[in-house]
């Protein structure tokens, strides 16, 4: 089975609403990373040394091929990522081999079966 990994790189406050958009594109589960801490083109402004910027999470879905554009559009219109540029960022990757997925990938299979 072909798999995909959708990484979205966001603001705290959407992470709630980007998996719950991606469940319900098909997405199974979700790994989340909290407190991420990066930089963009223009360094954020502190104050007396404290971040003023926002918390970022990162989370990973791993995804049948199949489903993985379908809910990567769920992710970006669930977590505004095209309304506003500080809420972060989705892409997916190509998964060539994953291990530790037996009893999720027969689900995931009988979910698809009608898709592929």
């Amino acid at each position: 089975m072909k798999m995909k990994l959708l990484i979205a790189i966001v603001d705290n406050e959407v992470t709630d609403d980007i998996i719950e958009a991606a469940r319900e594109a098909g997405a199974t589960g979700a790994t989340i990373i909290s407190s991420a801490h990066g930089e963009g083109l223009k360094v954020e402004k502190t104050f007396f040394g404290l971040d003023l910027s926002g918390q970022r999470d990162v989370v990973l879905f791993l995804v049948v091929a199949e489903r993985a554009r379908r809910i990567l559009e769920a992710v970006e219109k669930g977590g505004r990522l095209l309304e506003d540029r500080n809420m972060g960022l989705a892409l997916q990757i190509d998964i060539e081999d994953a291990v530790g997925l037996r009893g999720q990938l027969a689900a995931m299979a009988d979910e698809i079966k009608d898709e592929v």
